[in-house]
This record gives C-alpha cells, sequence and structure tokens, in this order.
C-alpha cells in the first residue's frame, strides 16, 4: 500500500471544486496558489477517504453543505491573508 495513493482527504476535492467555482486558479500564479491552498486546507479539519464515489454515496447532503460552508469560510481566510501579504511592503 502507498498512502499517497490509497487515501487523501476528501477536502482536498471540496476545495479544488470552490478553487474553479470562484476562478481563483486565474486570479493566482501556481506558487500563490499552492501557498493558499495550504492555507485554506490547515483551516480545515481532515476527513480521509479510500474513493470519493464512497464519500458521495454515504455522506449525507447536511453534512456536505456544512462541509462546503466550512470550505467557503476557509476560503475567504485564504484570500485575506494573501491579500494582506501583497499589501505588506517586500
Amino acid at each position: 500500500m502507498k498512502l499517497h495513493d490509497d487515501v487523501h482527504n476528501y477536502y482536498e476535492k471540496i476545495v479544488l471544486d470552490k478553487i474553479v467555482e470562484h476562478n481563483l486558479h486565474d486570479k493566482y500564479n501556481e506558487d500563490v496558489m499552492a501557498d493558499f491552498c495550504c492555507t485554506v486546507l490547515n483551516q480545515l479539519p481532515a476527513r480521509y477517504i479510500r474513493n470519493d464515489v464512497d464519500m458521495a454515496f454515504y455522506l449525507p447532503q447536511s453534512e456536505r453543505i456544512i462541509m462546503e460552508e466550512q470550505v467557503e469560510k476557509a476560503i475567504k481566510f485564504a484570500s485575506e491573508q494573501v491579500a494582506k501579504k501583497r499589501n505588506t511592503p517586500q
């Protein structure tokens, strides 16, 4: 078993979906996006799974909504952090 191939954090998928939804990948370069994603994911709990299909099938809609709200909040926080860093003289 290779842990990085067999197991992943389900929040990563939601974060990536929200990044696309908000066109953030067009707003920031790859270096900023890497820091941005780390900041977002560090604000969220881990939810490790093997298969996205299993999670989609067994996850109640109410819990999915809560997870998406958590991701939105974490993205807002990360966006504020990026904005602060850009406005700080280097």
